[in-house]
């Protein structure tokens, strides 16, 4: 059985540097989460760089033969290792995939599950923008959930220059019973700083599921009431930002996604971005890096001439 031991890697992360590595605890960790890539010929680099006053865990994945490369943003609760069937997918695009943990995620630092302002999202992202690879090819933006809604307040707050696709999956603004949890919060904000997660069916694949609850010593426990609250201040802001004509995400959306207000999501997104194109799997749930392998391969056949 395949164990690794995460404070101890957290603790010896080394500094990222763009350098091959050997660190047995990696090399634990890369097993235990599948992203080891054993069937592939690739190089691979994991390590810490700062950002916002945060230690940032990154991992890059250098495919043999490179085309292009990838910035792929996890959602909220996860973590990069959890990707493996999309970075997977990527390499075979031959792609060069630069993935991070963000704060109070993963390997990186911070308090578990929260952030103080959402702004620090961003600053982390410019940092890690700054330590992409130069290497020929577009650069293909992907974020799941509040992964896609840190890309799109930058695309349309910093108006960056975009050589390839931006894929957002099951993307973020207003989570499920938005209304609902906004009451909570407000009721939960004077006396308590957390509440326990509850795991949900987010996904058709049984043993994702599985993993996470029970077997994925990454994984946070609590939802905290600051996440929520910076949560709260980020929505307006982000409804502020004027659109733009000069992306054309492409948007994926599960129909049977309970975790986001899909509904309203990407009404608003496609009225940000009026040259998105949107692709709904009328089985999809939210996770949808994670999906059963049928529903993945879906929207990445979708994807693959898009690349």
């Amino acid at each position: 059985m395949i164990e690794f031991d995460a404070r101890v890697l957290i603790d010896n992360l080394p500094a990222f540097n763009g350098s091959a590595e050997s660190n047995s605890e990696i090399q634990q960790y890369r097993r235990y989460y599948g992203i080891d890539f054993q069937d592939l010929d690739c190089n691979q680099q994991l390590g810490s760089l700062s950002a916002a006053g945060f230690n940032i865990a990154v991992q890059r994945f250098t495919p043999a033969e490179s085309r292009g490369q990838a910035l792929l943003v996890h959602g909220y609760h996860d973590h990069h290792a959890l990707y493996g069937h999309l970075i997977h997918f990527l390499l075979q695009q031959q792609l060069t995939v630069t993935s991070f943990d963000l704060p109070g995620h993963g390997l990186s630092s911070g308090e578990r599950g929260t952030i103080e302002d959402f702004n620090q999202y961003q600053q982390v992202l410019a940092e890690i923008l700054t330590a992409l690879p130069d290497i020929p090819g577009p650069l293909h933006w992907i974020g799941q959930s509040t992964g896609a809604a840190i890309l799109n307040q930058y695309l349309l707050s910093q108006q960056p220059e975009v050589s390839g696709q931006i894929v957002m999956l099951a993307p973020l603004i207003c989570p499920a019973r938005w209304p609902w949890v906004k009451l909570a919060h407000s009721v939960l904000k004077p006396w308590a700083t957390a509440i326990p997660r509850q795991f949900t069916e987010n996904s058709h694949d049984t043993d994702f599921l599985e993993f996470l609850k029970n077997r994925d010593p990454l994984q946070g426990r609590t939802i905290t009431v600051e996440w929520v609250s910076a949560l709260r201040r980020w929505i307006p802001q982000f409804l502020e930002l004027p659109a733009s004509q000069d992306y054309a995400p492409l948007m994926i959306q599960g129909k049977q996604d309970d975790t986001v207000d899909w509904r309203f999501n990407l009404p608003t997104l496609e009225k940000k971005f009026p040259k998105a194109k949107t692709l709904l799997l009328p089985d999809g749930r939210h996770h949808l890096a994670n999906e059963s392998t049928t529903i993945r391969q879906h929207y990445l056949d979708w994807l693959k001439p898009q690349l």
